[in-house]
């Protein structure tokens, strides 16, 4: 470790984002660098503890508690504050394939385990890693990874955080590499799942050119199993992994359900990112010379798409789809946004006698999303322990109200919480857009009834050690273990890239 008592000495700084009468201007990034002398003694507060729990990855009570791909995380802090940045890359990319993605999206399950945190406050670990991978590209560190040829070929489909994973780590060991995406663009989830303000797509096109460059092909377009059917995919390669991630959105059993106007959260957003990445949003908004009001300005580059503006928004559900649908709602120029979560409102604090360290700390966190909304309309636009009841419709049959009723949680006679309605807490809210934001079910059918795959209890798909009950056919990521963590999908993608491996070559070396 670095000096024995930093941890003392310095505070936590948390990463600076900008604030957000600005960042509300526009579709880009919300982080600002840091200087090095920052990170320096950010690095130094690391306490080298005797056991790393921040790199542990492992589920207490169902939550991951430490980093899924046990990252060496103190090693690489030590590097960072002795100025080794080369060598704080080389310790960080040899458990990440990719810290550019995960520094900015995953919510850092490392510093939730950091032995700091226990009393003090943890070590920030996901901003250091942000600088640590920024400075690799800047400096050139950052190659293609490609091995001698085996001769050997493995598709992969699906392009999103596990595909990439898993292409990274064959082609890394030497195999012939074809990735098959059904959209025009790579990256699946890290293309069109997360707004461009937390995810630049530079940053997502940028690693997908260094993957060309290794040697990896993109097939863009082609949904196997529609275009190419799954056995004609099987026929020209040695292994297929399926990466084809938890896409079934779980939709609102309630009357009026299929009005116009109701969305899945994932088809505004992915609707969103394509219109940014085909030029078609201008800059949205301008803030007054108060700097506490927005005014929104016409944009006709939203005519046709799924668009929040001069709009009454309803979003049912929490988690960061819901956070990334306020943000993006903001930014078309909504006339109001309101975030219904059937859950409690939780803590202020961890409840150390339930939730003790090292397990992820239960506790209200205001995101980027929120944090807008309070900006712009003075209040956090999250609701708990609400009910949709139904929803309402005009004569053309548009979405016009939102009907709700507050719960309470109750154990019913076998142990079980369940809902109770509050009677007289019943309201109607104003909606034009109402946006369903309340997870998936699983993946897809087409894929897994052509090749007839087993599938468990929640409709994944089955596999031991990544490989499914077909011959030559692997999983990984959310289609194996259900809707999940960045983070998990890329630990995913090069453990089944590893089982793919050792089933071409007798063993691997991928670790």
């Amino acid at each position: 470790m670095g000096k024995a008592t930093a941890f003392l000495e310095y505070k936590r700084i948390e990463p600076q984002k900008r604030p957000p009468q600005e960042r509300l201007q526009d579709w880009q990034e919300m982080r600002l660098p840091r200087r090095p002398e920052v990170i320096r003694t950010q690095g130094e507060r690391c306490m080298n503890c005797g056991v790393p729990f921040c790199q542990g990855g492992v589920l207490l009570k169902g939550m991951v508690s430490g980093c899924p791909l046990h990252n060496l995380i103190p090693e690489w802090n030590y590097l960072v504050y002795k100025g080794q940045w080369e060598e704080a890359y080389k310790r960080l990319s040899r458990t990440n394939p990719f810290p550019e993605f995960t520094s900015r999206v995953c919510p850092a399950p490392c510093e939730g385990a950091c032995t700091e945190g226990h009393i003090l406050k943890p070590v920030t670990i996901n901003s250091i890693e942000y600088e640590i991978i920024e400075k690799a590209f800047a400096e050139g560190w950052v190659t293609p990874k490609k091995g001698k040829s085996t001769g050997k070929k493995v598709a992969v489909v699906g392009s999103g955080p596990a595909g990439l994973s898993a292409a990274y780590y064959l082609a890394a060991v030497g195999h012939e590499v074809t990735v098959y995406e059904r959209a025009d663009r790579p990256g699946g989830l890290l293309m069109y799942g997360i707004p461009n303000m937390k995810l630049d797509k530079k940053v997502v096109e940028r690693r997908i050119k260094l993957l060309q460059d290794s040697g990896i092909k993109f097939v863009l377009n082609t949904e196997v199993g529609v275009d190419i059917p799954a056995e004609e995919l099987l026929a020209k390669h040695d292994a297929v992994v399926l990466c084809i991630g938890s896409t079934k959105a779980r939709g609102i059993n309630v009357e009026g359900n299929q009005l116009k106007g109701i969305y899945y959260a994932v088809d505004f957003l992915k609707a969103n990112t394509k219109c940014l990445l085909e030029g078609k949003l201008d800059r949205m908004l301008n803030t007054d010379p108060a700097g506490h009001r927005v005014e929104c300005k016409t944009n006709s580059g939203l005519e046709g798409i799924i668009s929040a503006k001069d709009k009454h928004v309803i979003i049912i559900g929490g988690g960061d789809t819901g956070t990334d649908c306020v943000a993006t709602a903001l930014r078309h120029g909504c006339k109001s946004v309101h975030q219904f979560e059937i859950m409690p409102k939780p803590p202020a604090k961890r409840n150390k006698a339930t939730n003790p360290w090292p397990e992820w700390p239960i506790k209200l966190k205001v995101d980027y999303g929120q944090e807008e909304a309070i900006f712009f309309y003075g209040q956090d636009p999250r609701h708990y322990c609400i009910n949709t009841k139904k929803i309402v419709g005009n004569e053309k049959g548009e979405v016009k109200e939102v009907y709700t009723v507050e719960i309470n949680w109750i154990k019913d006679s076998q142990g079980r919480m369940v809902p109770q309605e509050i009677p007289g807490t019943e309201k109607v809210w104003k909606a034009d857009l109402v946006l369903l934001a309340m997870g998936f079910l699983g993946p897809e059918d087409t894929l897994s009834n052509q090749l007839k795959l087993e599938r468990d209890i929640r409709s994944n798909i089955k596999a031991a050690e990544y490989q499914t009950n077909v011959e030559k056919v692997f999983v990984a990521g959310d289609a194996r273990r259900g809707q999940s963590l960045v983070v998990w999908a890329l630990q995913e993608g090069k453990l089944a890239a590893r089982e793919v491996d050792k089933y071409l070559m007798g063993k691997s070396n991928i670790m």
